[in-house]
């Protein structure tokens, strides 16, 4: 019995350990490591920012969004990665990701997040991972930013479509 539970305990240590370590924002949400293994939903530019940003989505996300379901369904997950955008060194018309700038969460569950459309909203940032914002009001300058797009479950964004 002992050494099964040793066993248990050397597989789950590291689990436990990143878990413990993950940031958190102010909110509650925390940082979701897996977010580059989810599928690409679309690229986007930010011009004012001057960033190249992709968003990616879990499973949940990804089939409601081919489906043409609004809203999206509790369980939905986005993520916003955005980087610097910089001239390529060797190519300068093209641009290319720099510096890691930041990582967008967007958490469907209806209920615990009534007040904001059915969106938790996180933000992490810089290679730090930085939780933004002093306290859990902080996603009143998300949700505000995200009111002209209601009509599209507050979603900037649309699936990339290809042949």
């Amino acid at each position: 019995m002992k050494r099964i539970l040793l066993i248990v305990l050397s597989v789950m240590a590291p689990v436990l350990i990143a878990a413990a370590q993950a940031p958190v924002a102010p909110n509650g949400i925390a940082y979701i490591p897996g977010y580059m293994t989810w599928k690409v939903i679309a690229p986007s530019y930010r011009e004012d920012k001057g960033q190249i940003r992709i968003i990616t989505g879990n499973e949940i996300a990804v089939a409601a969004l081919h489906a043409g379901t609004k809203p999206l369904p509790d369980g939905s997950m986005l993520a916003k990665v955005a980087w610097k955008a910089e001239k390529h060194p060797v190519f300068p018309d093209a641009t290319v990701p720099g510096a890691f700038m930041q990582v967008e969460f967007m958490v469907k569950d209806a209920k615990k997040y009534k007040d904001t459309g059915g969106w938790g909203f996180a933000r992490f940032v810089g290679d730090e991972l930085k939780p933004y914002g002093k306290d859990a009001g902080f996603v009143s300058e998300c949700f505000q930013c995200h009111l002209p797009v209601a009509t599209n479950d507050y979603l900037f964004t649309k699936i990339v479509r290809t042949p």
